[in-house]
Parts: C-alpha cells; structure tokens; sequence
C-alpha cells in the first residue's frame, strides 16, 4: 500500500521518503490507534522498510497506542527494519520514560536527524 504514492486522509501523513523508509506523521489520540493499526497491517506479514514516527502533531500517548507500537517495533525487528520515534513533546517522551520503554524504543530529537532530506 506505502510503496511509491502518500496517503493523506482527515490529518494522516504517511510519506514515502526514501525507498527503504516510511515517514508517518502521527495524529494525535484518538486516531493515533487507528493509524497505527493501519500502518501494523499494511507492513504485515512483511516488515520491508524502517519506519520513522514523528509524534510532533500528539501532545499524549495512550496504553493502547504504546500497545501497539510495541506490536509494530516487533514486526519490523523480526523484518530486521527499525522503528524509529520522533518529535515527542516533554510530556510523551516522559509516558515512555516511566513505562520504562525509553530502552525499548529507539528516539530521535526529529525527522531530521533520522532524515535528513525530510
């Protein structure tokens, strides 16, 4: 579905910035779960692309949105791809620090630090 066009859809971004990488710009709760099962779904049964997402537009994260993003860093893992976070507010990064998911994860201060072309 990512490979080669961007989907757009009531505030989604999905970009495909470079052949082996996948730019989401994350909307905000409640319809970062739906995205992100979108994008869990879309990947499956094979992860073959990093995927870079930018919290930058979510100011929380729910249980079910870390929920999920663990079953799609598990994905691209198996695949052997990364899944990088991006642009988290204080607050969010924070949600992850207490959950202990800091070590989890793999962070970026933004998409250009993972994408310099973005």
């Amino acid at each position: 579905m990512f490979k080669g066009f961007q989907v757009n859809k009531a505030k989604k971004m999905i970009e495909n910035i470079l052949q082996d990488t996948l730019l989401v710009d994350l909307a905000p709760e409640p319809q970062m779960c739906d995205e992100l099962d979108s994008i869990s779904e879309t990947m499956s049964p094979m992860a073959d692309r990093d995927v870079v997402v930018d919290f930058s537009n979510a100011d929380i994260v729910t249980a079910s949105s870390l929920s999920k993003l663990l079953k799609l860093r598990q994905l691209l893992t198996d695949s052997g791809r990364r899944l990088v976070l991006c642009g988290l507010a204080v607050n969010t990064r924070g949600v992850f620090k207490k959950t202990a998911l800091d070590r989890v994860f793999e962070f970026a201060a933004d998409k250009s630090v993972v994408l310099p072309n973005a």
